[in-house]
């Protein structure tokens, strides 16, 4: 099947990606527009895994204040370029994470970020709700480890559902920019700030 350049460019424009990228995949596709897309995913999210060890040193330093001036963000998220950075998709994505943290009060990025005695200490509060739910000893284990991962969910920034979109956490939407941009993109740090909160 001839693919043709108005596919081509629609395909592009609707993804990002490059032209020839574009027509391997309609290729492939068999000129299916929507099947194409999900091929160009799913490739981009192979890319953005490999990308994962490149040193991100660029970037941007965000500031959101919600209304009202009672609650504020600092962001820091890092690309591999300055290029980069000052892309309408890397600046969007940098707002909207922001926002999302105002929002949600993650208190680290990742699950790696946690003190691990935090996490013991959560273990030990979950095991002895189990036993006190009356729920069997050989099960117990497994709960545990289902209300940490809730733990996780609730605490760590990248495994949070995404405020705008239910369907996606804020490491999905990491790993979608990474795969249209084409660089390593890490959220390095950030700090969320309450008025009269002296935590």
């Amino acid at each position: 099947m001839a693919i043709t350049a108005s596919e081509v460019q629609e395909l592009r424009k609707r993804t990002n990606v490059g032209m020839m990228d574009c027509k391997k995949a309609l290729t492939e596709a068999d000129g299916d527009m929507e099947k194409a897309i999900e091929i160009l995913r799913t490739r981009g999210i192979a890319k953005a895994q490999d990308r994962a060890g490149r040193a991100a040193k660029e970037g941007v330093i965000e500031a959101y204040i919600h209304a009202g001036a009672k609650l504020g963000v600092l962001l820091e998220v890092n690309s591999e370029t300055d290029f980069v950075a000052r892309t309408d998709e890397f600046t969007g994505f940098v707002k909207d994470v922001a926002m999302h943290i105002a929002a949600s009060a993650p208190i680290v990025v990742s699950r790696e970020d946690l003190d691990a005695e935090l996490v013991e200490k959560e273990k030990t509060i979950y095991r002895e709700q189990a036993l006190q739910e009356g729920k069997p000893e050989q099960v117990v284990d497994k709960i545990v480890d289902g209300r940490v991962d809730k733990y996780y969910q609730e605490v760590c920034l990248l495994e949070q559902i995404f405020v705008k979109d239910s369907d996606k956490t804020v490491q999905d939407l990491l790993t979608e920019l990474i795969a249209k941009c084409g660089e390593n993109v890490t959220i390095r740090r950030f700090e969320r700030f309450v008025l009269g909160d002296e935590s």
